[in-house]
Parts: C-alpha cells; sequence; structure tokens
C-alpha cells in the first residue's frame, strides 16, 4: 500500500503534469523526459520518481486532461441555456481531440480510466446535457448518447485533417448543423 503524497511532492507532480503536457502539445509526444525535466526545471530523478517510465508520465498527462474535461463538462451540463452548452462541450472536446489522440495514440490506444471513472463522468455529463437539450428542442429528438460519442469521435479525426483553422471551424459548424431539429414544413 503507497502512502499519499505530502503536499509539496503533490505540488511538484501536478507541476511536472503541466509543464510535461505543454511540452509534448509544442514538441508532440516524442519529445523525451529529459526535455520534460528541464523545462519543469529539476532533475530527470525527480521526473522518475513521480513517473517511473514516459509511458507512465503520458498516461498521467492524458488522465489529468480528461480530468479537466469532466469537470468542465459537469459544469456544462448544469448550464441554463442547454443548447449552447452542448454546442460549447462538442467544441471543446473536439479542440482539444488532437494533443488527446496523439497521447492516446502514443499510448497503444489504451485511455487510463475511460472505461469507468473519468470516462463514466464523461459520459454521465454528456447525457445528461444531451437529454437537456433534446428537451430544449435544440437537438434532434432520435439522438442518443452513444450516437453524440461517435459523431465527437468522427469529428475529431476529421479536424485533424483539416489544413487550417478555418477548415476545422467549417467541419465543426457542418457538424453542429447536423445535430439541429429538422425543419418541419
Amino acid at each position: 500500500m503507497s502512502r499519499p503524497l505530502r503536499a509539496d511532492a503533490r505540488r511538484n507532480r501536478a507541476r511536472l503534469l503541466e509543464v510535461a503536457d505543454q511540452v509534448f502539445v509544442e514538441q508532440g509526444v516524442g519529445a523525451s523526459t529529459e526535455e520534460v525535466a528541464r523545462a519543469a526545471g529539476v532533475g530527470i530523478g525527480t521526473v522518475f520518481r513521480h513517473f517511473p517510465t514516459k509511458q507512465a508520465l503520458l498516461a498521467a498527462v492524458l488522465a489529468a486532461r480528461l480530468e479537466r474535461l469532466a469537470t468542465e463538462a459537469e459544469a456544462l451540463a448544469a448550464e441554463p441555456d442547454a443548447g449552447a452548452a452542448l454546442d460549447r462541450l462538442i467544441r471543446l472536446v473536439v479542440g482539444n481531440a488532437a494533443a488527446k489522440n496523439a497521447y492516446a495514440d502514443a499510448l497503444g490506444g489504451d485511455i487510463p480510466g475511460l472505461r469507468d471513472g473519468v470516462g463514466a463522468r464523461l459520459r454521465d455529463a454528456l447525457a445528461a446535457l444531451l437529454e437537456r437539450a433534446k428537451a430544449a428542442g435544440a437537438v434532434r429528438a432520435e439522438l442518443r448518447a452513444a450516437d453524440l460519442t461517435a459523431l465527437l469521435v468522427g469529428a475529431s479525426r476529421a479536424v485533424e485533417h483539416a489544413a487550417d483553422a478555418a477548415a476545422r471551424e467549417r467541419v465543426l459548424r457542418v457538424v453542429l448543423a447536423g445535430l439541429r431539429p429538422e425543419a418541419t414544413d
């Protein structure tokens, strides 16, 4: 059984995760742990004391990203305008997808906590927000949470292939428009 980390060790770990995320976003997930240590202003031993392997560091960075996303999704699920909140959540998920996908690809598709834990929180918040948006008439009534998840996965990969920010925005607008209720005559 491992002991809880001291307050200073928790702060150091959190700082390492923050810096590692910045380094990996800027340089790609191929950046070395030495580069992370240098950017954090610590020795490589400090990095390895918290994360015994680079894979462990990548997994921890991805888990921290997913935790932040789950917290934001839960906050959005409580917003009064469910349609606008769902749009913001979709933009948030798709906007952060390139980095998340790079981490997941580097980890061989094994995303820690996605089946339970943080994944369950994300799915619950998404489902709650979707149901509220449907009740408000902001999205198609036949849409299910699994459908929306599939669209998010597809849109997340699609924007990686967009040539620039304008192209990414066009793709996202098409996805968002497709969620809207069909016009009735």
